[in-house]
């Protein structure tokens, strides 16, 4: 008879534990393997892509800051180090790909007439690797947003330029999902606004949705495609007014009938992102969820265990509607190794997911139904202390990926070997 390990032991223990609170341990293992992450390409070369013009780069409302040393610079170093971190990672990844990452043409269109053939390296790689892809309009880091406006702006030629690249990326996304038979998330964020305050706050507005209706009158397949509109309360630049804001992309998305995207960091940081959640599905098709880390603003800190995420993903988890909500990751730290970020940040909403999944949620909500308060905070208290981390090393070694403590020192090696010898 084999001999158990003891990550195997540990986890009879604690399945016992959460089965004597009214929690299958094993379902939930097997809901983890059903949520997929989108794990963000930008994070690997700083918001970079591979556009080869002077403007290339993050810019216009995006930032990415340190300068540690073993950046991404090729598609291939790219891949190579997603493969890195994806190693590191257990359960079930996409990609998360920007429109300025397009790999293949020569020459290489304008972003207003990208197709899905400009992106068939990453295709092809992410069908090997069988995962699924999310997409996204890049609307900075170009000359017809050097002012700061994009969808918004009030000159209707570089309105046109930006509608016709949004419609460009949805039909990638559609063609991508049906080349994976996977559909594809494609979600629109614009940088749009102004550093100071204002004369005019309607306009604006009046502009991005006319823009918006006409990117979503072309006819894109919604199998293959799902689209997401992405608020922001302010960003670098435009810090006195967002146009693009939560209260005009909620109204456009419930009256739209398209998804939204809550960033977690693009609200007032006292505010709760999960409690957007119920309310928003009420209105919208699709929820999808940019798990980042705000830090004063906007800053898109590498992901924490912290109890924003928690609440977040579990509250997506407990809500049991997953083929509406989708998981994806926002964030771009170039102060720290660009790999462990990815897989620091990933792992942590791996584990927020199974955090949720552990959650003994019936036990809350008969105390909450037969209005006894005091039991459902007794409960909730007393599940914090649950052992979910020995479920989580059982994960990580049925996926055969390392667990906590013991994956960083490879981190380490490829860093010395691989990440030391670019220039």
């Amino acid at each position: 008879m084999k001999t158990k390990t003891t990550t195997e032991q540990s986890y009879q223990i604690a399945r016992e534990r959460f089965a004597a609170c009214g929690v299958n341990a094993e379902a939930a293992l097997r809901q983890l393997d059903q949520i997929p992450v989108s794990l963000h390409c930008w994070q690997g070369d700083d918001v970079g892509g591979f556009e080869k013009r002077a403007e290339a780069g993050a810019g216009n409302g995006c930032l990415a800051t340190g300068n540690y040393p073993g950046k991404a610079r090729t598609p291939e170093q790219l891949r190579a180090d997603l493969e890195m971190a994806s190693s590191l990672i257990p359960g079930p990844l996409r990609l998360n790909l920007h429109a300025s990452y397009a790999t293949d043409g020569n020459p290489m269109p304008d972003r207003d007439a990208l197709t899905v053939d400009n992106f068939s390296s990453w295709v092809d790689w992410a069908a090997r690797k069988k995962w699924g892809i999310d997409f996204n309009p890049t609307c900075f880091s170009h000359p017809l947003a050097a002012d700061g406006f994009t969808l918004a702006h009030p000159d209707p030629a570089v309105r046109k330029f930006w509608i016709a690249h949004c419609i460009a990326c949805r039909r990638i996304g559609a063609a991508i999902g049906k080349k994976l038979q996977n559909p594809v998330v494609t979600n629109l964020w614009i940088p749009d606004g102004y550093k100071d305050t204002p004369a005019d706050r309607l306009a604006p507005r009046e502009r991005l949705m006319e823009s918006l209706d006409a990117i979503f009158a072309a006819k894109v397949s919604r199998d293959w495609n799902i689209d997401t509109v992405e608020a922001k309360l302010f960003g670098i630049g435009v810090e006195s007014y967002t146009a693009g804001s939560h209260e005009f992309y909620l109204g456009y998305a419930a009256s739209r009938k398209v998804g939204l995207c809550l960033d977690a960091g693009h609200f007032h940081p006292t505010e709760s992102v999960a409690d957007k959640i119920s309310s928003a599905l009420l209105f919208v098709p699709h929820l999808l969820l940019h798990v980042s880390r705000g830090v004063r603003w906007d800053s898109d800190h590498v992901v924490t265990l912290d109890d924003t995420t928690s609440a977040i993903l579990e509250e997506a988890v407990c809500l049991a509607q997953r083929e509406r909500i989708h998981v994806g990751l926002d964030f771009f730290d170039a102060s720290i190794n660009r790999i462990a970020a990815w897989v620091i940040g990933t792992r942590n909403a791996k584990k927020a997911l199974l955090r949720g999944s552990l959650q003994p949620v019936k036990t809350f909500r008969a105390a909450e139904a037969a209005r006894d308060f005091t039991s459902r905070l007794a409960r909730m208290e007393d599940a914090r202390s649950l052992p979910w981390g020995l479920v989580w090393e059982e994960y990580c070694r049925r996926n055969e990926k390392p667990a906590d403590g013991t994956w960083l020192a490879e981190v380490k090696t490829y860093e010395n070997n691989i990440l030391g010898q670019r220039i």
